[in-house]
């Protein structure tokens, strides 16, 4: 697997209020290939390489699915919204067709 791919970063806001919605912003680095761009010095098709499932559990309970085509862009940023109204961890999995699994894990703590 090529070096880096996986890096996960999550934002918060920095104080979180008990019931308050709250945007989640999220990067992972992934080329996310479509299998229809070329290598310009051997003219050979560059194999599809992309993340098509993506969830997040706010504790144990599924609060986000999206599935994804080639239609998205390298290193994806994706933005969602919680209401948080409980002290939880937030896990956030990404997979790619080849595979991959890669997750990062931040906890909640509304005042």
């Amino acid at each position: 697997m090529p070096r880096g791919i996986g890096k996960i970063k999550i934002r918060l806001p920095r104080t979180v209020h008990k019931g308050q919605v709250i945007a989640i912003k999220t990067l992972i680095t992934h080329p996310m290939e479509t299998g229809n761009r070329k290598n310009k010095k051997t003219k050979k098709k560059i194999p599809a390489f992309y993340i098509n499932d993506v969830n997040a559990y706010y504790g144990d309970k599924l609060i986000m699915h999206s599935d994804w085509t080639t239609a998205v862009s390298a290193n994806p940023f994706m933005t969602f919204y919680l209401k948080a109204d409980k002290e939880a961890p937030l896990k956030v999995v990404w997979k790619d067709i080849k595979g991959g699994v890669y997750q990062k894990t931040v906890q909640i703590t509304p005042r």
